[in-house]
C-alpha cells in the first residue's frame, strides 16, 4: 500500500524524502507554491536531478503535487481567471521537470454565476493549458463537499472531462473528508459499494488515481470540508478500514491532510492505519 502524508519542500525535495522515510510513508503530496498565494520556490536543475536519484532509490512514488487555493478555474473574474490560468501551465511544466506523477487541482467556484457557467469556464482553461502540455505528469480534478458554489461532484467533473473529449492527462483525486460532505456514509460497506458503482458509472475507475484519507469533524451530507485527525471525526476505524479494504480504493496512493501540530504526527497516524490493517487481514 502507497501510504504517506502532504509535506513541506520549503528546505528542498531531499529533505522531503528523509521526512518522508522518518515516518513510514512511501508517497507524499506538496504544495506547488504558496498554499494562499502565488509565490513560487525556484527549483533548479540541480536539486531536480539529486531528488530524481533519491526519488528511485527510496522508492518514494507516486509524487502528488497540490496548487495552491488561490487558484480558480471557474472564476468570473478575469483576473483570477488569468491567474488560474498561468498557474496550471506552469506548475504542470514544474512538476514534470521533478517527477512528480499527480497534481491535484480544486475544480474551482462559479462564485454566484451557475455551474454551467462555471464548468464552461474549468473546460475552456483546461483546453488552453492542459491540452497542449505533453510533460508526463497527470492533472488530478478533486471531489469536493458541495459547500457553497463550488464545482466536484462526480457528475460535473464527468461533464469536464467529456467535454475536453476525455484526454489521457486528465483524472480523478478522491477526499474522504469531501465525499462524507457531499453525502456518503462509509460507515456502511454498502456506502463503499455505492460510491464505487457511481465513479465507474461517471469518470470511470481508470481515471481514479490518487485519495485524500482524512477523517470529517461532521457527517454525511454536511457539506463541510473540515478535516479531522484519523480515527477522530465521523469516519473512525470502522469507516476507513470499509473504505480504503475496498479492492477499487486499496491501489490508490493515499495521502494524509489530517490536522496535525507537526510531520511526526503523520507518522503516528501512518503507523496506526497500517496497524488497523493488520488487524484484518
Amino acid at each position: 500500500m502507497r501510504l504517506g502524508s502532504h509535506l513541506s519542500v520549503a528546505k528542498g525535495f531531499s529533505q522531503a524524502a528523509e521526512i518522508a522515510r522518518q515516518i513510514d510513508a512511501n508517497t507524499f503530496q506538496l504544495f506547488t507554491r504558496n498554499p494562499r498565494g502565488g509565490a513560487a520556490r525556484t527549483i533548479s536543475l540541480q536539486e531536480a536531478s539529486k531528488w530524481l536519484e533519491i526519488k528511485q532509490k527510496y522508492d518514494i512514488a507516486p509524487i502528488v503535487g497540490h496548487l495552491p487555493y488561490t487558484v480558480n478555474m471557474a472564476a468570473p473574474s478575469e483576473q483570477a481567471y488569468a491567474f488560474a490560468k498561468k498557474v496550471v501551465a506552469d506548475d504542470l511544466r514544474r512538476m514534470d521537470a521533478v517527477g512528480a506523477e499527480y497534481l491535484v487541482v480544486h475544480p474551482g467556484s462559479h462564485a454566484g454565476a451557475g455551474s454551467v457557467a462555471g464548468i464552461r469556464r474549468i473546460v475552456d482553461c483546461l483546453a488552453e493549458t492542459l491540452l497542449p502540455f505533453s510533460g508526463e505528469t497527470e492533472l488530478l480534478l478533486e471531489t469536493m463537499a458541495g459547500q457553497g458554489s463550488e464545482i466536484g461532484t462526480l457528475l460535473e467533473i464527468q461533464e469536464i472531462i467529456e467535454a475536453l473529449g476525455s484526454p489521457r492527462q486528465l483524472g480523478v483525486c478522491l477526499d474522504s473528508c469531501h465525499l462524507i460532505g457531499a453525502g456518503y456514509n462509509f460507515l456502511d460497506k454498502n456506502e463503499v459499494e455505492r460510491l464505487v458503482a457511481e465513479l465507474e458509472s461517471t469518470v470511470s475507475l481508470s481515471r481514479v488515481k490518487a485519495i485524500h484519507l482524512n477523517d470529517s469533524k461532521f457527517p454525511p451530507g454536511a457539506h463541510k470540508d473540515r478535516h479531522e485527525l484519523i480515527g477522530e471525526g465521523y469516519l473512525g476505524k470502522e469507516g476507513l478500514l470499509n473504505l480504503i479494504t475496498h479492492p477499487a480504493i486499496c491501489r490508490l496512493p493515499m495521502i494524509l491532510e489530517t490536522p496535525v501540530a507537526d510531520y511526526h504526527q503523520y507518522g503516528e497516524e501512518i503507523r496506526l492505519i497500517r496497524n488497523w490493517l493488520k488487524e484484518v487481514e
